[in-house]
């Protein structure tokens, strides 16, 4: 379900972008990076975070880690992890293949600064098989993503 359902998304939003699927795992940004050939920091993993009562998803480099302090100035709270089962239920996406695209409800999209340091990201799509190629700047575009400065930036 979760892949058609980003296939209908870049149908209707983004016809020009193709849903690839990878015969090896890309649940892991290593796995990612290996499966599509590319270096692990553009691999644009998806953070499905509870904040409150508000779930959030952000969208962050391959390599850099979530600031804790930095996520709490900027969203007013304390940020913790979606469980396995919420992740699939509010996202209708499965952990290793959620993204921001093709949601089971909208909900809040956050790119942070580090995707900026490239210019071709490759976030999952909807599997643990399948990913896209999109620049950073169309992905904001795409999910109404507000750009933000909530990772610890690693090369």
């Amino acid at each position: 379900m979760s892949l058609e359902s980003v296939r209908a998304f870049f149908a209707k939003k983004a016809p020009d972008i193709t849903v690839m699927e990878s015969p090896i795992s890309s649940a892991t940004v290593p796995l990612a990076a290996e499966a599509y050939g590319v270096e692990p920091g553009r691999i644009a993993k998806t953070l499905s975070l509870r904040i409150g009562e508000r779930v959030i998803l952000i969208v962050a480099a391959g390599t850099s880690r979530m600031d804790n302090k930095k996520v709490k100035a900027q969203f007013g709270g304390k940020p913790k992890m979606l469980g396995l089962e919420e992740v699939a239920d509010i996202t209708g996406h499965e952990v290793g293949g959620v993204c921001p695209f093709g949601l089971k409800a909208p909900l809040p999209v956050y790119c942070d600064v580090s995707l900026k340091a490239f210019d071709v990201v490759v976030p999952a799509a909807g599997s643990t098989h399948s990913a896209v190629r999109i620049t950073p700047e169309r992905m904001a575009e795409l999910t109404a993503a507000e750009w933000v400065d909530v990772c610890e930036h690693r090369p």
